[in-house]
């Protein structure tokens, strides 16, 4: 679903990205992000901690735009 998306909107990783055992939910959103960008969808990440998973995978200059403001890309 995520990458035949057009517009992405993430805000919050998929549990506890910082230990590797839990990182595999994250990772696998973070590359269905960047695939669905790729086909010329709009992908915002916003949050301190999804700004930190999209970069800890190294996706972050493979997304439209990364705010570690996630509250206030909400507004």
């Amino acid at each position: 679903v995520v990458e035949s998306s057009k517009t992405i909107l993430w805000n919050g990783p998929m549990g506890v990205f910082e230990f590797p055992n839990f990182a595999l939910g994250t990772n696998a959103i973070a590359d269905s992000v960047v695939k669905a960008t790729k086909k010329g969808g709009y992908s915002l990440i916003g949050g301190g901690d999804s700004a930190s998973a999209i970069n800890n995978a190294g996706y972050g200059d493979q997304v439209s735009y990364v705010s570690t403001g996630g509250g206030a890309l909400l507004e």
